[in-house]
């Protein structure tokens, strides 16, 4: 059956009564700013997230606009040292770290779970309140100096630069408490608001990637919080705990930093493992292969994630032991994420699919990070990361994973939005914006693996003309990749006012968020459906009077 999701004649919605719905049955500004309904927060989460990428692919487009002709010197190297820094701390904190947990994990894992709200409502708008606190504390750096060390706040610089560190560091620090609690809340949903009938291993895979994604987030975070909290001891105080000058040791910063920082990478990576499994088989209309394995490969990845942290500190003067092995280590965590790229191609075997917008996301997605994947394994090996460390060769690869995930992160947006808000966007656009940011992306990065091999430093301000195409293409795709995330912004936002009105099953999704009307109800179900396979589609029937499919159950 073929899956058509076409809005591209959508009608402008009729002035009719909309059915009781979350977003129309309370109005006014407090409405929001007090709710408890787990949907209405992931949407301030939303709000919040949405603002940081605009100002963050400003900031990425700033520096490589420069890299086109720095000898125009759009950039003075101070200003040039704020972009990158912003750029990252934004991105990474502000963005792609509560991304999927807090927007997409907020508003679809009671749903998936046919519960009425998540364990611990009030804990969940204290959490969002907390992350607001942060990003404000985080953006006002824009007014008041920026931020010139890097997003990985390297001592002894950042123990004595006059840039606002001890802003942006208390800012992460509270952004932190709001990462613990969101995950604590996800990993004790999953565990006690189970439906009859959903033993573990008739969760949806997306459930499996939330709790994994909890595990790392209360494991890991503790850390960066303490390591900030003496950093900040440091520079108030003058306390020498990693500053040489003072009798610290800059390495133990290091060391500190990449013991959450590397998890952090997989509490980014792994939710959108999870999106991506349930973005392949619904659009494929398949049964996901090797269901337990992706589901374990999971856990797998939150406990080697907290022990590869030492791959970062192989040119930092560790034992040649220690650093043997963290690279096994480091081509160990390697395994799990293989095992679910495997599985993933395993499901589209055969499969019927549909080249939807999500699905292009997810096909960008699979391409992407099997790129980013494998040049990890060379940043892992020490004999390649000792020539390639400090490198575009790094940036590159790290992108690679990064924009990988906001691919499959876009993906779900598109993919639960008509769920989100009950409309359909217009298909032809979303599609087109899936190819702008998978070309943006290849062109713009692919280039730095090649000037990186060839020895050109990150971070620079100025190159020589060796590497002027390299940079000029890279430059170029940039251009490319902020053309299609506008044209996902444009097209969502759209489809809220323009947009056809949604099915409540547009894909013919199993999982218990397609039995309810969309937007769902306030309360989400009048009473909860009871569990069956989220993966069997011979429960999802078309009607081919209505021209929908028809989930059991549907309220």
């Amino acid at each position: 059956m073929e899956i058509n999701a076409d809005s591209s004649a959508g009608v402008a919605p009729t002035h009719q009564a909309e059915p009781l719905n979350y977003l129309n049955h309370k109005k006014g500004i407090a409405s929001w700013l007090f709710t408890v309904d787990h949907k209405r927060i992931g949407l301030m989460y939303l709000a919040l997230i949405g603002v940081a990428l605009f100002l963050g692919g400003v900031f990425a487009l700033a520096v490589r606009t420069h890299l086109l002709r720095p000898s125009d010197k759009m950039l003075t190297p101070e200003q040039y040292a704020q972009m990158f820094t912003l750029h990252g701390v934004i991105m990474i904190f502000l963005v792609i770290i509560p991304g999927i947990p807090a927007v997409l994990g907020n508003f679809v894992v009671p749903l998936m779970l046919g519960a009425k709200d998540v364990a611990f409502p009030k804990l969940n708008l204290f959490s969002w309140y907390l992350f607001a606190t942060g990003v404000v504390m985080a953006l006002v750096t824009l007014f008041t100096g920026g931020l010139d060390t890097g997003w990985t706040l390297y001592t002894p610089y950042s123990s004595t630069s006059f840039s606002n560190v001890s802003l942006v560091g208390t800012a992460a620090f509270i952004m932190g408490f709001s990462s613990i609690l969101t995950g604590l809340n996800m990993m004790v949903t999953i565990q006690t608001m189970r439906p009859k009938g959903m033993t573990i291993f008739r969760m949806p895979l997306f459930l499996w990637a939330a709790y994994a994604t909890g595990i790392i987030q209360i494991i890991g975070t503790p850390v960066l919080a303490i390591t900030l909290l003496l950093l900040l001891m440091e520079r108030f105080f003058r306390v020498g705990i990693f500053d040489p000058a003072m009798g610290g040791d800059a390495v133990l910063f290091q060391h500190f930093f990449w013991f959450y920082s590397h998890p952090a990478v997989y509490i980014m990576v792994v939710p959108a493992f999870g999106v991506m499994s349930e973005l392949i088989t619904v659009h494929t209309r398949k049964t996901i292969f090797g269901y337990k394995a992706i589901a374990y490969s999971s856990v797998a990845i939150a406990i080697l994630s907290v022990i590869v942290w030492g791959h970062h500190l192989f040119v930092s003067g560790q034992t040649m032991r220690t650093s043997v092995i963290f690279s096994i280590i480091t081509f160990a965590v390697a395994v799990p994420s293989a095992i679910k790229v495997f599985n993933w191609m395993a499901t589209l075997y055969k499969g019927s699919i549909a080249l939807t917008t999500p699905m292009l996301f997810a096909l960008s997605f699979l391409f992407t990070f099997g790129i980013g994947g494998l040049t990890g394994l060379f940043c892992g090996a020490l004999a390649i990361d000792v020539h390639v460390h400090d490198t575009y060769f790094v940036v590159a690869h790290f992108h690679y994973t990064m924009i990988g995930v906001v691919m499959v992160m876009l993906g779900g947006f598109y993919h639960w939005w008509p769920k989100i808000t009950g409309k359909m966007y217009h298909e032809r656009l979303g599609q087109l914006s899936a190819v702008l940011v998978f070309i943006g992306m290849q062109m713009t990065f692919l280039p730095q693996f090649i000037m990186g091999s060839l020895g050109m430093p990150r971070r620079y301000y100025w190159y020589p003309d060796e590497f002027s195409m390299h940079h000029h293409i890279s430059t170029g795709g940039s251009y490319i990749l902020a053309a299609g995330f506008a044209l996902v912004a444009f097209n969502l936002i759209w489809a809220i006012f323009n947009g056809k009105k949604a099915p409540a099953n547009p894909w013919g999704g199993a999982t218990m968020e397609w039995y309810t009307q969309s937007p769902p109800l306030p309360h989400n179900f009048d009473s909860a459906p009871e569990a069956g396979d989220p993966y069997d589609y011979t429960k999802v029937h078309w009607d081919n009077e209505k021209k929908e499919f028809i989930s059991p159950y549907v309220q």
